[in-house]
């Protein structure tokens, strides 16, 4: 059985993660999905890490997830917590000493060819259900951008083992894009699932399935010790 910490995107909740955990718990695993201060003026990089340490630490047996923007804090909990394996989903993958807010422009966003979605239901819930892109608007908050231009405390990628997942129809990350950013920054090649950027909703099972996956190779090689 593994721990899995769970690190949900910007301006969102831990709610995102609820049918995954479900989806886990039916594997044996245990899971667990703080809600971020991403609508407090007052917090940035450091505090929200703060925050996933305060909840997950005492755990032996963590494998650490993060979505989209959690990719800039999970690799600061790993420096902090006893981490068997990071795996980032649909991710923005942080250089050290990094800002958020400069992540688009050093990456080359802008130049990567994508269609232009401008509506949020579009970008991120189109192949979701209707009734839970629903309540996941009703449970989103603000993402608070009053520290994002403050660089990442981090000063090195963590010694941890890492895996980075895409997904073939995200439309805010497109799968040419990632394969690039997690190559350029991490030397890795990204493992794939089909859907868009928040297969939590759209693909539970698929993604629990998945990380259920990861769990089970960490335990055969040895690396994890995960009982």
């Amino acid at each position: 059985m593994a721990t899995f910490g769970l690190i949900h995107g910007a301006g969102d909740v831990g709610w995102y993660w609820h049918l995954v955990q479900a989806e886990l718990a039916r594997r044996g695993h245990d899971s667990m999905a703080p809600d971020l201060p991403c609508d407090d003026d007052s917090a940035g990089l450091t505090e929200y890490a703060d925050t996933l340490v305060d909840a997950f630490d005492g755990r032996t047996d963590l494998i650490v997830v993060a979505q989209s923007f959690g990719g800039f804090v999970a690799p600061l909990v790993c420096d902090r917590l006893t981490v068997h394996l990071l795996a980032l989903v649909a991710p923005m993958i942080p250089a050290p000493g990094e800002a958020p807010a400069d992540y688009w422009a050093n990456t080359g966003y802008g130049d990567e060819p994508r269609e232009q979605y401008d509506d949020t239901i579009d970008l991120f819930y189109h192949d979701v259900p209707p009734e839970l892109t629903a309540e996941a608007l009703k449970r989103g908050r603000d993402q608070s951008e009053t520290r994002l231009a403050e660089p990442s405390p981090l000063t090195t990628w963590p010694a941890v083992p890492t895996k980075v997942l895409l997904c073939r129809d995200d439309r805010l990350f497109p799968p040419a894009y990632l394969r690039r950013v997690a190559e350029q920054r991490l030397g890795i090649t990204p493992d794939e699932i089909d859907g868009g950027h928040t297969p939590a909703l759209s693909r539970p099972a698929e993604l629990a399935e998945r990380l259920a996956a990861y769990a089970a190779e960490q335990t055969l090689s040895g690396q994890g010790h995960l009982a």
